[in-house]
């Protein structure tokens, strides 16, 4: 590991003062579970880490009667804890809860899981910036590794638990640089970089997430992952869905699929094939099937396609089922 500064302002004007316009002559420290470790492998060497530990108006969770609003700096077992998370949003609490590892749920962020870099082995050997046109990925070890876009570069997998859970249910990401603050809609912050030089969330690098805000419009939703046994590791798929249903017919309908693209996959055929229906052990079967619409799975991960659609299936249903 390399010297750096180390700066922990108390505010987010003074926190992005001390960033730089370029890319890892600065790093951001939340929670430090994802940079850390990227320091010790050289992923990033910055000249200095700005902390956000002092800035209050990063931390905690408000709701009211429009939206459950999420500090970025929010710890994400206080999150999992959360009543109001629990009662409107089981979909998020859920992908929080997944990530079962006591020590990441008590330092781990909620704005670190969103900006936690791949975890792909060839990213973390420092081998992907050699091969720009994913060769190595196509040609080696790439059991977990993305099945949907696969026609580019980037064929590494999102990492976030939680991002899934945000783009279905509609969240809004806050980010606040030398411009002023700025809106992005989750299903845009999230990005396949097309060059070595770009990260995998739609930030500049003099930009901070401040806020996750999420409308609360009582849909129902639902989380399922499919991971090995109960095992401290990142799930092989996901499925986060969110609905509305009245007098038994869905409508509003959002299929996302984790860990198979580069970001937070949107199955727009799955929510089509549900939307106006009755959600039943059938229905759900359709959507499922129409979730892989467009997969084109590498060698050794064709596996993730019987996968995805057993994980859209039973989230579909558990969403269904709950009160």
């Amino acid at each position: 590991m390399k010297n750096f500064e180390y700066a922990a302002p108390e505010t987010t004007k003074e926190a992005i003062a001390l960033l730089s316009d370029k890319w890892g002559e600065t790093e951001i420290l939340a929670g430090g579970t994802d940079l850390i470790t990227g320091l010790k492998q050289e992923i990033t060497a910055p000249k200095r880490l700005v902390s956000l530990k002092n800035i209050k108006d990063v931390h905690g969770i408000k709701a009211d009667r429009n939206a459950l609003r999420i500090g970025a700096m929010t710890p994400l077992g206080e999150l999992a804890a959360n009543k109001d998370a629990q009662k409107n949003f089981p979909s998020l609490v859920t992908a929080t809860k997944n990530i079962s590892s006591a020590q990441i749920l008590t330092r781990g962020t909620v704005g670190g899981d969103l900006c936690q870099r791949p975890r792909c082995w060839y990213f973390r050997n420092g081998l992907l910036d050699k091969n720009k046109d994913g060769s190595i990925v196509r040609e080696g070890d790439n059991r977990y590794h993305a099945i949907f876009d696969t026609d580019q570069a980037a064929l590494f997998v999102s990492a976030s638990s939680l991002g899934p859970a945000l783009v279905a249910l509609g969240a809004t990401m806050t980010a606040e640089g030398p411009k002023g603050k700025k809106q992005i809609p989750a299903a845009e912050f999230f990005r396949a970089p097309k060059t070595g030089d770009e990260r995998e969330y739609a930030l500049a690098p003099n930009e901070i997430l401040t806020e996750i805000s999420i409308p609360i419009k009582g849909l129902k939703n639902a989380t399922y992952e499919i991971r090995h046994r109960q095992g401290l590791d990142w799930p092989y798929a996901t499925a986060s869905v969110a609905f509305a249903e009245k007098n038994g017919t869905v409508s509003d309908a959002r299929v996302v699929l984790g860990h198979v693209a580069a970001k937070p996959w949107v199955a727009e055929s799955a929510a089509k094939a549900l939307n106006n229906s009755a959600l039943d052990a059938g229905s759900a079967q359709k959507s499922a099937d129409a979730a892989v619409e467009g997969a084109k799975p590498l060698s050794k991960n064709g596996y993730k396609v019987q996968l995805v659609k057993t994980a859209v299936k039973r989230a579909l249903l558990a969403a269904h089922a709950a009160a």
